[in-house]
């Protein structure tokens, strides 16, 4: 079963980067005085994941040099840290981001990819977005997501396991994972909570870009705005608006957002048995083989 909740971190926290760890001192402070307190990671092969709060607004901010791709130890940090950020008495709101001005979330990492060998790894590493997925989805407080690019595969898993999604005009987005030979098995139930096994299905089958518009219309996107200014104020506003709300009502408003959610678990825990064990058939690692490549 995947085990979405981490150890709880009021007193302390940390956000892991392969064989090295960086402790994030403790939080304490109350709602009104307005500290801040930041932690950040330095890019390297492995991405990062850096961390503000500030009068009740916690943003999490994830970066990778390959278009902010997802590995597997930044899945691992990046759940972490929405788990821990999430337990915090004085945190009303997260706001998630990813570095740059680019392309939000290209998905998962296809150098990864490539370098599994076994169906247990293979699964593992799919756990990585299931575990993402859930950490988000139970976070007692909405997730309100910035989207400044594109986002693809995985990425638009993160779009729809958020509560509340401002993006760009330029914002398209698509399902890629046929074109390598695998399926959107992981991030399909969250999808398909936000916008209906038909839609999803499509994405899935046909694996095309579809605009900001199309994702405002099926409800993956809440707004949609014209340039990253726009976006920072509409994500500024959103964020404090919720933080200044009666917090009872936000929690149990995002619980039953996601009340119907309570075995998924067992069932992306299934599913990324299926991706595990499709990534190392020859069709797969011919097409990401031929995508490294390029």
């Amino acid at each position: 079963m995947v085990d979405h909740r981490q150890p709880s971190a009021r007193d302390a926290g940390s956000v892991s980067w392969g064989s090295r760890t960086k402790l994030v001192p403790a939080f304490s402070f109350g709602y009104h005085a307005r500290p801040a307190m930041t932690t950040s990671s330095q890019y390297s092969a492995d991405g990062s994941v850096d961390l503000r709060v500030d009068a009740g607004v916690a943003t999490i901010r994830f970066g990778h040099p390959k278009s902010n791709s997802l590995p597997g130890t930044l899945l691992r940090s990046l759940a972490s840290t929405i788990t821990h950020t999430a337990e915090r008495d004085a945190v009303r709101v997260i706001v998630l981001r990813s570095e740059g001005d680019g392309t939000f979330c290209a998905g998962a990492s296809f150098d990864e990819l490539a370098a599994i060998d076994n169906a247990d790894d293979g699964k593992e590493f799919f756990l990585g977005f299931a575990r993402v997925i859930l950490a988000m989805i139970s976070a007692p407080v909405p997730i309100v997501t910035a989207v400044q690019g594109r986002v693809a595969g995985g990425g638009v898993g993160l779009v729809a396991a958020s509560d509340y999604v401002i993006a760009v005009e330029q914002a398209s987005l698509k399902l890629s994972e046929l074109a390598v030979g695998i399926g959107p098995f992981v991030v399909g139930p969250v999808i398909v909570h936000k916008i209906g096994i038909g839609a999803y299905g499509a994405m899935s089958l046909d694996a095309d870009w579809r605009d900001a518009e199309w994702a405002e219309r099926q409800g993956l996107y809440a707004k949609v705005v014209a340039g990253s200014m726009a976006l920072d104020a509409a994500v500024e506003a959103r964020a404090a608006q919720l933080a200044a709300s009666n917090p009872e009502a936000v929690r149990a408003i995002k619980r039953v957002l996601w009340a119907d959610t309570d075995d998924w678990e067992k069932l992306l825990e299934k599913r990324a048995e299926v991706s595990g064990s499709l990534v190392l058939s020859k069709f797969t690692r011919a097409a990401i083989q031929k995508f490294n490549a390029r």
